[in-house]
C-alpha cells in the first residue's frame, strides 16, 4: 500500500487497482475480501488525497464530479449487491484487466498524435449531464465488482470524449473515486454488514500508510508534466496486464470473457475518441 497509495493520489488508477490484483493474484485473498479492502482503504487514502487536491487549489471539473457521483451511488450498490454474486471471480479479474488495457491502447494512440486538450468542459448542457449520470452508473458498477474502476472509467471519458487535459482529469478522477469508495464502504459496513476480520485487520494496518502516501502522490502529480502522468499510467496498466496473464488461470471461460471485454471496451473507447474528433 506504500506504492498503491501513491498511485491512488497521482494517477487515475486508484489504490484499489494495485490492492485488488496484489491481494487476489499474489496473496490469494478471495476476490470479495480484496474488493472490500480496496473500497475501505480508498475511502481513507483517496479522501486524504482529495483534501490535498482541494487545499492546493488544483484545477478539477466540479460540475462533472457532481453529476457522475449522482450516478455512481446507485451504480456501486447495484454492482455490490446484485452483479458481484453472479459473476465468477476469475472472470471479474480478467474483465477489469481488459478494460484498463483497452484504454491504454487508445491513450497511446492519442498521445502519439497532436490533439487539443482543454482545461474545462466548455459546453455543459442536458446531454452532458445525462452522459455523466450514465458514466457514474457504469463506473459505480465496476467499482462494486472489483473495488476500483470509477476513476479510470470516468478518466477515459474525460480524456477521450470531452478532450480534457490529463492534469485536470487525474485529480478529478481521484475525487470521484474517493466519493464512490466512501459510498461502497458504507454499504458494506452498515447495509451488508460484511466488513469483518480479516479484512478489517488489513484495513487498520494500512490506514497509517495511505493517509500519508495518497496525499504525497497528489502532490507529485501536480509537479509532474502531463506526458509523464500519461506514461506512468500506461506503465501501470502494462504491469496489470502482464501479471494477469501470468497469474490468472486462462481457462476457456476466462479467455472468452477477456476477449469479450477487450472488444467491448476498445470499441467503446474508440467511439468516444471519434465522437470527440467530430465535435471538434
Amino acid at each position: 500500500m506504500v506504492f498503491g497509495s501513491m498511485v491512488a493520489g497521482a494517477t487515475s488508477m486508484g489504490g484499489g487497482a494495485v490492492a485488488f490484483p496484489a491481494l487476489t493474484k499474489w496473496l490469494h485473498v478471495s476476490p470479495p475480501d480484496a474488493k472490500l479492502f480496496s473500497l475501505a482503504i480508498q475511502s481513507i487514502g483517496m479522501s486524504a488525497a482529495s483534501f490535498t487536491i482541494v487545499a492546493m487549489k488544483t484545477p478539477v471539473e466540479w460540475k462533472l464530479i457532481r453529476w457522475v457521483s449522482l450516478g455512481g451511488i446507485p451504480g456501486i450498490f447495484m454492482g455490490t449487491a446484485f452483479l458481484a454474486p453472479l459473476l465468477p471471480p476469475e472472470v471479474i479479474k480478467i474483465s477489469f484487466t481488459m478494460m484498463v488495457s483497452s484504454f491504454a491502447l487508445i491513450l497511446i494512440h492519442l498521445n502519439l498524435t497532436k490533439t487539443e486538450r482543454k482545461l474545462t468542459i466548455e459546453h455543459w448542457g442536458k446531454r452532458e449531464k445525462i452522459l455523466s449520470l450514465v458514466v457514474g452508473l457504469m463506473g459505480g458498477m465496476i467499482s462494486g465488482l472489483v473495488g476500483s474502476g470509477m476513476d479510470v472509467f470516468a478518466y477515459s471519458v474525460m480524456v477521450l470524449l470531452f478532450g480534457l487535459c490529463e492534469k485536470v482529469s487525474t485529480p478529478t478522477s481521484v475525487i470521484l473515486m474517493a466519493i464512490n469508495a466512501i459510498t461502497g464502504f458504507l454499504i458494506h459496513n452498515f447495509i451488508l454488514g460484511d466488513f469483518v476480520t480479516p479484512v478489517s485487520n488489513y484495513w487498520l494496518a494500512a490506514v497509517p500508510v495511505v493517509v500519508v502516501g495518497a496525499p504525497t502522490g497528489a502532490i507529485l502529480c501536480s509537479l509532474m508534466k502531463r506526458q509523464m502522468v500519461v506514461w506512468i499510467l500506461i506503465s501501470l496498466i502494462g504491469i496489470e496486464l502482464l501479471t494477469s496473464l501470468l497469474l490468472i488461470p486462462l481457462t476457456t471461460s476466462v479467455v472468452s470473457a477477456g476477449l469479450f471485454a477487450l472488444i467491448l471496451f476498445t470499441s467503446f473507447y474508440y467511439l468516444m475518441y471519434r465522437t470527440k474528433l467530430r465535435r471538434a
